[in-house]
């Protein structure tokens, strides 16, 4: 395993770790991926919650290895002055503190934003909370599944007829995530210029309705409240998933010239001279007919076939692919998109890798398996207390 994070772009970033479960940890195995230094801080006894949270691989959480790699662990109970004094040393050399705490938790702890930066001016403070440090919601507990239902994502996915409907990911959590990813990058760039460390505010509802790009836009331009439409796109067609004689695959269709194209390839080319296929516009009026009359030919020939054809004319196409096949593929092999982490007691657990690393020529996104809890306590107080 590379153990080695110079040549990455957030090498000499270190950051203090106060998060639990996903939308922080998510965040914080980010900027460990692009090579900061991570310090998880945990509860003594317990950990991170996700510590408990199946599935197993040899006693050990799969969930809490999947977002917990590139981190050390160190527990301290910060109500307890021996290990705040622990904990404050670690602050006046770090770089970064991220936690996911409820709103006013940290002011309780005596870390409020204020005392932080009067005594650790360059420490940027990143906070991820369900409903962000202000508004009338700013105490409120959230999980995924409630900001997923609050900011209508729920209300556009799915079918008609499927009622309410959760992404099949924890968008909510990951998209937070991510986003904190970016404001604390924000954060280190403007440190440069200033000197001065600020806040970092994430409220994983803002991101869900951040994500929200096209109903949003829809909803204000047509003043039609956007609905569940199933995997069909909104504003253009075909694009949509498909039947084929041996399977489902995808057409994306984006331009009247290529669905003229897409006609030929399957000998169909009076579709394209219908009036009521004629454009796009006339196209997404009439796309349940439109998607009938395809797949009554698409249904002859089996999947690989017009996977080829359009491929080979540049009609954009793609499999559909169950996890199992799609962690199989040639072409997610090739980018180095699955990664294998080890339990403490040696079990290799394959999990999602970090598509950005490969691009700056790291040798293998995982440096350090995910950590035993307090299982770096020694070479912390090392380098953090023994040496101040």
């Amino acid at each position: 395993m590379n153990q080695s994070a110079v040549d990455l772009p957030l090498s000499g970033v270190t950051v203090i770790d106060l998060t639990r479960v996903l939308a922080g940890p998510m965040c914080t195995q980010t900027l460990g991926d692009l090579g900061a230094r991570v310090i998880k801080v945990e509860q003594p006894g317990v950990g991170d919650d996700s510590r408990a949270i199946g599935p197993f691989v040899d006693g050990t959480s799969a969930y809490f290895m999947s977002v917990n790699r590139n981190k050390e662990s160190i527990a301290l109970n910060l109500k307890a002055d021996a290990d705040r004094e622990i904990f404050e040393r670690l602050l006046a050399k770090a770089d970064v503190l991220v936690e996911n705490y409820r709103p006013g938790t940290m002011e309780k702890l005596g870390y409020d934003w204020e005392e932080l930066h009067a005594r650790f001016p360059r420490l940027i403070l990143v906070s991820i909370s369900g409903f962000g440090q202000t508004g009338p919601y700013r105490e409120k507990p959230a999980y995924d599944m409630v900001v997923q239902a609050m900011s209508g994502m729920m209300s556009v996915t799915g079918t008609a007829d499927s009622g309410p409907c959760r992404v099949g990911v924890s968008i909510g959590d990951l998209g937070a995530g991510l986003y904190a990813v970016i404001g604390t990058q924000s954060a280190l760039l403007r440190r440069a210029r200033t000197g001065q460390g600020e806040r970092v505010d994430v409220s994983m509802l803002d991101c869900q309705i951040a994500l929200l790009e096209n109903p949003v836009a829809r909803l204000s331009a047509t003043g039609s409240v956007p609905g569940p439409i199933g995997s069909r796109h909104p504003s253009m067609a075909p694009f949509d998933v498909y039947a084929a004689q041996d399977g489902w695959f995808v057409i994306a269709v984006g331009s009247d010239a290529l669905f003229r194209t897409l006609c030929g390839l399957i000998e169909r080319p009076a579709l394209a001279d219908a009036p009521r296929f004629a454009s796009n516009t006339e196209r997404c009026k009439h796309q349940a007919e439109l998607k009938a009359l395809l797949e009554e030919r698409l249904v002859q020939e089996p999947r690989a076939h017009w996977l080829r054809i359009f491929s080979d004319h540049g009609v954009p196409t793609g499999e559909y692919h169950s996890v199992a096949e799609a962690v199989a593929h040639p072409q997610i092999a090739a980018r180095g998109m699955i990664a294998s982490v080890q339990a403490p007691s040696g079990a290799a657990l394959q999990v999602a890798s970090n598509p950005l690393v490969a691009s700056f020529g790291a040798d293998s996104t995982v440096r350090r398996n995910p950590p035993a809890l307090d299982g770096d306590r020694e070479r912390i107080l090392q380098d953090f207390v023994d040496a101040a």
